[in-house]
């Protein structure tokens, strides 16, 4: 089972569309994929038109917020065909300060601790993170192995890479298996200057880790108000053959080719 998480330090950036298109395009390939949301905002709910009562607060604690027992069966909700959906929302403020208060030798893997599928349950683990540094942000990094960098290709998304690398290396002391496998320009426009030399600049950094970029498209923005993937909106848009190739690259593991 691959656990990757699709992370960045700054908002903004398309984090919450690639995790959803990216999941759903495993699905639709067969694989059997968990979305989790780690954001308070619980968007990836909205975005898949799912809603469930219970999240990844009640996964983690077995409880509800009234303290009442669910089973964790009950939190995980079907999403599309071999697509699953563990909710965040504002319960997570809730389980942040829950996990502040788990003794310190354990507060930081209770993540990778509970989310152990029975084997061959799943193919993929798809951790949709919110920006920031807390004992959530390293639960998830404790218990993703792959991490996704989406980089919208204007100049303050370059600042927040660079904070990313911070928290990135801060983890991978404590995850010696976590790698940074993936850099993705989002938000591509090729009316501007300034996407080309941003993406010009991020091949030359990350020659083996750069993705083909995410046009900046309009039906992107439009399919989460209609609780679909772009694969479902308008298949035919640039957004779904760009979501398409990053499918392909991360299903099948290429690699750009090398230049001399």
């Amino acid at each position: 089972m691959r656990k990757i998480a699709v992370a960045m330090a700054k908002g903004g950036v398309g984090k919450t569309t690639t995790a959803v298109n990216l999941a759903h395009g495993l699905a639709m390939q067969g694989n059997r994929v968990l979305l989790v949301d780690c954001d308070t905002q619980g968007q990836t709910a909205k975005f898949l038109g799912v809603s469930s009562p219970h999240g990844l607060y009640e996964f983690i604690t077995g409880r509800d917020a009234q303290g009442q027992p669910v089973k964790r069966s009950d939190t995980i909700a079907p999403a599309r065909d071999n697509l699953w959906l563990l909710g965040g929302g504002i319960g997570l403020v809730e389980l942040k300060h829950w996990l502040g208060e788990q003794p310190r030798d354990q507060r930081q893997s209770m993540l990778a601790q509970a989310l152990v599928p029975r084997n061959g349950a799943l193919d993929y683990l798809i951790f949709d993170c919110a920006p920031g540094w807390d004992v959530l942000s390293v639960n998830i990094l404790m218990a993703a192995t792959e991490v996704l960098c989406p980089v919208a290709l204007q100049a303050p998304s370059l600042e927040g890479l660079k904070t990313f690398f911070g928290y990135l290396m801060s983890a991978q002391r404590l995850n010696e298996d976590l790698e940074l496998k993936y850099i993705l320009p989002t938000m591509y426009d090729r009316r501007t200057r300034q996407s080309a030399l941003i993406h010009r600049k991020l091949e030359k950094l990350f020659r083996k880790q750069i993705c083909d970029p995410i046009r900046y498209n309009v039906r992107l923005s439009e399919a989460p108000s209609r609780g679909q993937s772009i694969f479902e909106y308008r298949q035919q848009a640039a957004g779904a053959s760009d979501y398409a190739r990053l499918v392909g690259r991360i299903a099948n593991g290429e690699q750009p080719e090398e230049t001399a």
